[in-house]
């Protein structure tokens, strides 16, 4: 699946660097994507990102936890 009908925030997983992000939006040919934890947006080709899987997203959500607690105690984990 290609970036079409993926809005920006929509959560997706580039195949060629097999990383999650989310869509922060489309600049040329590319789609850019933020990594789940935050950080640098990177750009993808359209057709090597598809949507997250349910699995994916419930990883997602969990690298997202670990990553805001680990900021809210200092950096400790």
């Amino acid at each position: 699946m290609t970036d079409a009908g993926q809005p920006e925030g929509t959560l997706v997983v580039d195949t060629e660097r097999n990383k999650l992000g989310y869509v922060m939006g489309h600049a040329g040919p590319y789609v850019q994507l933020r990594p789940v934890t935050g950080g640098r947006e990177w750009d993808a080709e359209p057709a090597r990102v598809r949507r997250a899987t349910e699995a994916e997203r419930q990883q997602a959500v969990r690298e997202r936890t670990r990553a805001l607690n680990s900021a809210s105690s200092g950096g400790i984990l």
